[in-house]
């Protein structure tokens, strides 16, 4: 049944493509793609009817059911069915689609659904390994997107990454690079983030503000300024945007204008206020090797108060395959390159990364573990004091956002804050 209901919407939503010919662009990577999606669809919105992917909906199921413009019904046989026998709700100009795999041959299934006019892909990192070889492996396989872009249409590369680099061989269609790297195309500069003096947060109040240049190829430049958004990744994420906004004519004051209308979703680096007049950094949604390294860098970039803290609550990074191990140890190692004041840990797979800090200087006192998030919430619960700037960060089994639920100053906005508020 599951195969024939697969089946059934995939050949309903190719349909309405090939009937209305929308603009495809789509994005895929082991980090980012989901900001970068919203950044490009909430920029092209000021001007086209945009379709996106609804919540996470970035597999074989879930791209037919954006293009058709509906949420799963789940088990119930009559919500397929009415999903099936109905017309699509909207009909854009123009769909900005997540691409996610866990196996070889999903590109290649996804791409069958919905072709590429254009197509992002951000960076590479070991999540998702688990059903792959190598991350060479894993590489080969996110070309597969860049090899289905139509040959007139444009491909976008993250240059601060090289594997994403090595790959705009397969490409038939115009090829951009963007990043901080001084060979991208579209590069981005001068990166600033400000942090608040005073140290203690509450609500209402900004946080922080992060400052850039973006220079363009025509030899224009945008200055892009970000209330309450942290880290050289929400620049990254914002790079693909602007290129695919000057691409479709939306003019430069367009472009500065729906840069303030951003706002990424929940669990990707948001500052939020905790409790005690602490700082949240809410990177719950999930986590891989490399926007690990990126959390820890934007953590570190705050200097605290005297006696506030730097903490890291650290979950798991899963899907990692053979990389498991020697990828926790190596976190752990960074933790203490970084210096945070107080290194959490929860969930099993975590000990290495404790075991991997202490060894590499961080004095025992500093660390703590738990097996669960509710234990490690309550625990931080007591310990956190005005000031702390405290990083939650863990893929999405690891349920991190119950720890940030915990110390939130405002639990119940819960719901609208927080990531994954409907599951069990």
């Amino acid at each position: 049944m599951k195969t024939f209901i697969q089946n059934q919407i995939t050949k309903k939503a190719k349909k309405m493509l090939a009937t209305h010919k929308p603009l495809i662009i789509t994005v895929s990577g082991s980090v980012g793609k989901t900001s970068t999606r919203n950044a490009i669809a909430t920029m092209l919105s000021s001007k086209y009817r945009v379709g996106t992917t609804i919540k996470n909906y970035n597999n074989e199921f879930g791209v037919p059911l954006t293009l058709l413009g509906y949420e799963s019904p789940r088990k119930s046989i009559f919500g397929w069915l009415k999903i099936l026998c109905s017309p699509p709700r909207t009909i854009p100009e123009i769909f900005v689609l997540e691409y996610g795999i866990d196996h070889p041959g999903d590109m290649k299934h996804l791409c069958d659904i919905a072709n590429p006019d254009i197509s992002v892909l951000t960076r590479l990192s070991p999540v998702h390994a688990e059903y792959f070889r190598s991350l060479e492996q894993l590489a080969e396989e996110k070309a597969v997107m860049i090899e289905c872009t139509k040959p007139e249409g444009l491909v976008l590369l993250n240059a601060d990454d090289s594997l994403v680099l090595g790959l705009r061989g397969h490409a038939s269609a115009s090829v951009v690079t963007y990043g901080f790297s001084s060979g991208a195309q579209v590069r981005a500069s001068d990166y600033q983030l400000e942090t608040r003096e005073d140290f203690s947060f509450e609500p209402s109040e900004r946080f922080s503000t992060v400052r850039a240049h973006v220079h363009m190829q025509d030899q224009t430049s945008i200055e892009v300024e970000l209330k309450d958004m942290l880290g050289t990744s929400c620049v990254s994420a914002l790079l693909p945007a602007i290129i695919i906004a000057k691409r479709l004519n939306l003019s430069q004051e367009e472009i500065i204008s729906s840069l303030q209308r951003i706002v990424f979703e929940p669990g990707r680096m948001n500052p939020l206020p905790g409790i005690k007049g602490s700082l949240l950094i809410d990177s719950s949604y999930n986590a891989a090797p490399a926007s690990m390294i990126a959390a820890l860098e934007v953590l570190c970039a705050f200097h605290p108060a005297e006696k506030a803290r730097r903490i890291a609550v650290l979950g798991h990074m899963a899907q990692l395959g053979g990389y498991q191990e020697q990828e926790h140890r190596m976190l752990g190692m960074r933790v203490a390159e970084f210096g945070v004041d107080l290194l959490v840990t929860v969930g099993e797979m975590t000990r290495e990364i404790r075991r991997a800090a202490i060894e590499a200087g961080i004095p025992e006192a500093q660390t703590q573990h738990f097996d669960t998030p509710v234990q490690a919430g309550r625990w931080l619960d007591v310990q956190v004091k005005k000031g702390d700037i405290v990083l939650i960060k863990g893929s999405q089994s690891a349920r991190m956002e119950k720890v940030v639920k915990d110390l939130m100053a405002q639990p119940l906005r819960a719901s609208e804050l927080l990531v994954r508020q409907d599951w069990q």
